[in-house]
């Protein structure tokens, strides 16, 4: 944070059907008409090998399951992958990068439902993130009967996680909230049952707080 020439890492978090893609959208498109360079991505996945590993972890063959520790150890794989060919060198080129889905996520799905301890997964992150740290993470947060109908509303198969019990789903929920009150300097709590519009509005506001952080230290 300290190189004023670094860009911004901005992450969005949260349970399925919250509207993560949608916002990502408006949000690139409004940081580009101020004349700023956007990289929007994914995970996992994001570059060919990490891409792999998503099928692998979204998609396997029927009939089989990873263990919340295999779970966890794929993600971390791509994860390395990702931040070394795409988030990092986007960063230290003065991007900005939007990434839909980061190490929160690893932190919620693979611990909930007795999965693996918490110290295990941040010790993980300390070992693949280092200091790439998000400046702003916005956790999206919606009931299950909006969720729900979001995500009938997808044309698209469903994949390992968006097939669990309504009961995953609730305590993933509980969970991303339960992270976002515990860490208020880096995420915020967005009310994602409102309107897209309204939603990109909300964020926007505390994005144009880093575009100004960033215009000071010109």
């Amino acid at each position: 944070m300290a190189d004023r020439k670094r860009g911004h890492f901005i992450t969005l978090e949260g349970g399925e059907g919250v509207g993560k893609s949608t916002l990502q959208s408006a949000l690139a498109a409004r940081l580009a008409a101020t004349g700023l360079e956007v990289v929007t991505t994914r995970e996992p996945g994001g570059t060919p090998l990490a891409e792999l590993v998503r099928e692998l972890a979204l998609h396997p063959p029927r009939g089989n399951n990873w263990s919340p520790m295999a779970e966890a150890l794929l993600m971390n794989a791509a994860r390395s992958d990702h931040l070394d060919k795409v988030v990092r060198p986007a960063l230290e080129s003065g991007k900005w990068v939007i990434c839909d889905r980061f190490s929160d996520s690893t932190r919620v799905y693979q611990s909930v439902k007795g999965g693996v301890p918490i110290d295990v997964l941040k010790g993980f992150e300390e070992w693949v993130i280092g200091e790439t740290q998000p400046d702003l993470t916005f956790v999206l947060d919606a009931p299950p009967s909006t969720t729900d109908a979001r995500r009938l509303s997808r044309d698209q198969a469903k994949d390992s996680f968006e097939t669990r019990s309504s009961a995953f789903h609730a305590e993933v929920r509980a969970a991303f909230i339960d992270l976002a009150k515990s860490e208020p300097e880096r995420c915020r709590l967005i009310d994602a049952s409102q309107p897209a519009a309204v939603v990109a509005d909300t964020v926007w506001s505390d994005i144009q707080g880093l575009l100004s952080q960033k215009i000071s230290a010109r």
